[in-house]
């Protein structure tokens, strides 16, 4: 029981859902944004405050993913958000999240996760105040667990260790003034209704809500010798029509032991058949010693060469390779994903843009003697 949808446009900036030359940009340049800023001179709830970074596909087709970044001072009252594009996995980096959905209470603190699946209906509260964080949204599949293959039956994030909410019901007595904000092949609508959507008495199936502690992620590594691939911190998987590929995969680069000999250790060199967008909940990035701060991203694109910085490089080039501890403290995370990813004007002018990213590998030294027998 609803009044008919209304376009929505109190947003702090669009949201975009087709990727094409009309509405966004491309480039190859290897680009980083330093930390997004919570505004504090307009009060913006979850809603209000997402905005597109880039993405790929279209949302009528039901293809492709969208890459979010949010920014809130405002709990959300007396409304709701509903996704008919995609499914939406949230990283909140700083503030805790207080998610009430139409299954139930979720509590998502920074190094945790939370997944809503298309159609759900949500409100974010921000009990401990201002927050900031990243949204993945795919258009095609949901997210899952990816096969383990020779890793065998525990390892990564492990089933046992995901949860869904319990039931709770709200009343609908006297709740006038609800309002459910539905993102629609990339535009927002709102509906007016005079009940909670929240007035769910119970629910079956394994179709729900569901969040993760990823300190509870069991890393699998290299005791030998070279840097292993990231697809060993893959936490979740949209697997694509193509095996081998996906739309997305969530990533992780967590606290763990390192004791590879003979080696660099830390990430290689590369160019690679995936888009890499990276997100920073806490510490410093093991690869990335400035610069990359909690709260900022970085986007390396398809075939793009990146790797780590000049001060990484000096360290890793120069210090004796004894059995010890890296990230501790740390929690950085990667959107992987198949497609080439259009970034928006948005994102592409934002005042928090580091256009002197390419820098960080300016004053790596060639080191290699070719006449050194």
């Amino acid at each position: 029981m609803h009044r008919p949808f209304e376009p929505y446009n109190a947003g702090k900036h669009g949201i975009v859902g087709t990727f094409d030359a009309r509405t966004t940009e491309s480039t190859p340049t290897q680009l980083r944004w330093l930390p997004f800023p919570i505004v504090d001179d307009k009060e913006l709830d979850f809603i209000d405050g997402l905005g597109t970074i880039g993405g790929a596909g279209d949302t009528a087709l039901k293809s492709g993913l969208a890459v979010h970044i949010f920014t809130a001072n405002k709990s959300m009252d007396r409304r709701a958000f509903c996704d008919s594009d995609g499914d939406l996995l949230i990283v909140p980096q700083q503030g805790r999240l207080d998610i009430t959905t139409e299954f139930g209470m979720i509590m998502a603190a920074p190094n945790e996760i939370v997944v809503i699946q298309r159609g759900m209906r949500f409100s974010v509260a921000l009990p401990d105040g201002p927050s900031r964080g990243y949204v993945l949204e795919v258009y095609d599949g949901h997210f899952e667990l990816p096969d383990l293959g020779p890793i065998g039956a525990n390892g990564l994030a492990n089933p046992r260790d995901f949860q869904t909410p319990i039931a709770k019901y709200e009343n609908s007595a006297n709740a006038e003034g609800w309002s459910v904000v539905n993102k629609y092949q990339g535009d927002l609508f709102v509906a007016r209704q005079d009940h909670s959507p929240f007035d769910v008495v119970a629910w079956h199936g394994n179709y729900a809500p569901y969040k993760y502690d990823l300190a509870k992620f069991s890393v699998i590594g290299s005791v030998s010798f070279d840097h292993v691939d990231p697809s060993v911190f893959t936490v979740l998987t949209c697997k694509s029509a193509h095996p081998g590929t996906a739309v997305a995969d969530f990533v992780i680069f967590p606290p763990r032991y390192e004791v590879q000999m003979h080696t660099f250790r830390p990430p290689y060199f590369h160019r690679n058949c995936m888009s890499e967008f990276m997100g920073l909940i806490r510490g410093q990035y093991e690869a990335k010693q400035g610069g990359f701060l909690p709260g900022g991203a970085s986007l390396h694109s398809m075939m793009t060469p990146h790797g780590p910085d000049a001060k990484t490089v000096a360290t890793a080039t120069t210090r004796e390779l004894q059995p010890g501890r890296v990230a501790d403290g740390t929690q950085a995370f990667m959107f992987e994903s198949m497609f080439q990813l259009r970034l928006t004007k948005w994102a592409l002018e934002h005042q928090q843009r580091d256009h002197d990213y390419y820098m960080a590998w300016q004053t790596i030294p060639i080191t290699f003697n070719p006449n050194q027998l």
